[in-house]
């Protein structure tokens, strides 16, 4: 019971996931009707390293309020599926695991994705009720409604987070793997589009996924931008190319999604934290490569190590910018360790014994600095003003160099 009371505490905190969007950006349930539909997804297998982040992302999910229903796309073996414990932690939509392709016998984990992705538009009743779908990485956490269309995204164009690293976008890359290389945009992490360009899309995605793994002779860094050379990124290549040939387009957006210890541009909110790299605040660090063997979800009250309080971190930082970004770090760590909190006080766990740490979570502050963040149209057009505003009141450069006509012989 007393287990139960520390959720419901915490529930009070937290709002129930938002039906929809309203124009100025509130919650409006009749939204969540066509064409306004919205379903986000995401791709995880049967590990525990993909059980916590789990946990986080839908914690945020309903934190933020985000509109429609939220779906795992989950591949197991069949050896990995009888030992698997976690199928309670999302709504799931199991999927059949290609981690081994069933041709090429090629072992990369990541075209799960495309292929979960197209299972879904295939087997799932929901794909044939919804009009936008908004595809996300398990190790994002959400801090406000992602809306599609409110963040720029029409039938033909998709939303996306840049990923300027996607260097073959530029190269001979593009122009071995699709007809239209001009059209290959560098984007990932963050997708929103609508399903009639998801379902012309998805085929694509998987396919040109599977020409990329087998172009060994351009896994190379000097190609892909992967510095590991193996070819690890050929799912987000397969992306690109694939809507390169069906001519999907982006929207793309590099102020939505930031990944923590970056510092994010004045006047910008991030809806995203994208926790893909390690990060750190003062003497206090975290990176998820040390936790691909954690079952912390399954471990009652254990939590990661707690981050400094906003206060330390006021006195740690005097840059307002850096310290903004601090903020962000820890604002990520806090919300995977809430929603761990809440998990554990629904499977039964025994209370927590008190920590300042675990009061601070619990706390109405808390709840505060972390209410979702709304995202509208006339926010973008007030952000862009004042990012504009701000470049004009810098002083004006201009860079001259001088050369003369001559022909030298050698």
């Amino acid at each position: 019971m007393m287990a139960i009371a520390v959720a419901v505490s915490l529930l009070l905190l937290i709002p129930v996931a938002a039906e929809a969007s309203s124009a100025d950006g509130g919650v409006n349930v009749e939204n969540q009707k066509a064409p306004w539909r919205i379903h986000t997804l995401f791709s995880v297998e049967c590990q525990d390293y993909f059980d916590w982040q789990t946990v986080g992302l839908v914690h945020s999910y309903k934190k933020a309020q985000q509109p429609g229903p939220i779906t795992r796309l989950l591949s197991c073996t069949e050896e990995e599926r009888r030992r698997y414990k976690g199928m309670g932690l999302a709504p799931t939509l199991e999927v059949p695991s290609m981690t081994r392709h069933p041709k090429t016998d090629d072992w990369y984990p990541a075209i799960n994705k495309p292929a979960g992705v197209a299972h879904w538009l295939k087997h799932s009743k929901d794909a044939e009720n919804v009009d936008w779908v908004v595809i996300l990485d398990a190790d994002m956490i959400i801090r406000g409604p992602i809306i599609p269309w409110e963040l720029g995204a029409e039938k033909g164009k998709a939303v996306a987070a840049y990923y300027g690293y996607l260097i073959g976008c530029d190269n001979i890359l593009a122009r071995l793997h699709t007809k239209h290389p001009e059209y290959c945009d560098k984007v990932g992490g963050l997708l929103a589009m609508h399903i009639e360009d998801l379902r012309a899309l998805a085929p694509m995605w998987l396919s040109k996924t599977e020409e990329v793994r087998e172009d060994r002779a351009h896994w190379g860094t000097n190609f892909t931008g992967d510095i590991y050379g193996l070819g690890w990124i050929s799912e987000m290549y397969g992306y690109a190319f694939g809507a390169a040939e069906v001519g999907l387009r982006h929207k793309i957006r590099d102020d939505l999604m930031i990944y923590p210890g970056y510092v994010p541009r004045p006047g910008t909110e991030p809806i995203l934290l994208h926790y893909g790299l390690p990060f750190k605040v003062g003497n206090w660090s975290f990176s998820k490569s040390e936790h691909h063997e954690d079952g912390i979800v399954y471990d009652c009250n254990r939590f990661f190590p707690p981050p400094p309080y906003p206060k330390e971190v006021e006195l740690l930082e005097s840059n307002p910018d850096i310290r903004r970004s601090l903020f962000l770090s820890i604002e990520c760590i806090n919300t995977l360790n809430e929603g761990l909190l809440i998990h554990h006080a629904h499977m039964g766990c025994p209370r927590p014994q008190w920590t300042k740490y675990l009061s601070f979570l619990q706390s109405r502050k808390f709840s505060e600095l972390t209410k979702p963040k709304i995202y509208t149209r006339s926010s973008y057009l007030e952000q862009t003003k004042a990012l504009n505003e701000s470049a004009r009141s810098r002083p004006k450069i201009h860079t001259l160099f001088s050369t003369e006509s001559v022909h030298h012989i050698f």
